[in-house]
């Protein structure tokens, strides 16, 4: 059976990390984008992470650019705005693709694990956010695809997926499942 640690991601500069670095840890990976109107939550992230991090936590961030362009720029670009602005100073790693032909294997995995379990958004915003998504993808999305910026998966200390969190739960709730793993 798979875990997390089975998996690689590029950091910033384009070098190969093994998960299997964050052994032992609760993850919390994370979609991110820098002009999304859920890019607040990085700054109820860096203070989540500052909290818990000495207890064995960490949040990967994955910066994507197929919700609306929502991610413009370079890693390096992406990397000062978060730093500027909010203090990030958890793991960010290479720009990715998380739905498609392209998409990272992780994120395969990882919604393999955890699919898609509805109430994203209230019905009338769902299909601008559906609209929007097929404007900027060449290929529809598929059931268990991410939805949109920070979906948010939580991975336990053994490597196991044990939740999915869509970009509107209350970060108050994700916290409180992050701790119950810890």
């Amino acid at each position: 059976m798979a875990t997390v640690y089975d998996f690689k991601l590029k950091d910033k500069k384009g070098n190969e990390v093994s998960l299997d670095a964050y052994k032992g840890k609760v993850l919390l990976i994370v979609n991110t984008a820098t002009g999304c109107g859920f890019t607040p939550q990085y700054e109820e992230l860096e203070a989540m992470y500052h909290e818990l991090k000495d207890k064995g936590f960490e949040i990967l961030d994955v910066p994507c650019d197929q919700f609306g362009h929502q991610a413009p720029g370079s890693d390096e670009e992406i990397h000062e705005f978060c730093t500027a602005k909010f203090g990030v100073d958890f793991p960010q790693f290479k720009k990715s693709e998380v739905n498609g032909a392209n998409e990272l294997p992780l994120y395969t995995w990882l919604k393999s694990e955890k699919g898609y379990a509805g109430g994203a958004y209230e019905e009338k915003l769902a299909a601008i956010m559906e609209d929007l998504y097929n404007k900027a993808n060449p290929e529809p999305r598929k059931q268990n695809d991410i939805q949109w910026n920070f979906t948010k998966f939580l991975v336990n200390k053994n490597g196991e997926v044990v939740a999915r969190f869509e970009p509107t739960v209350d970060l108050k709730e994700v916290k409180k499942a992050v701790e119950a793993q810890l």
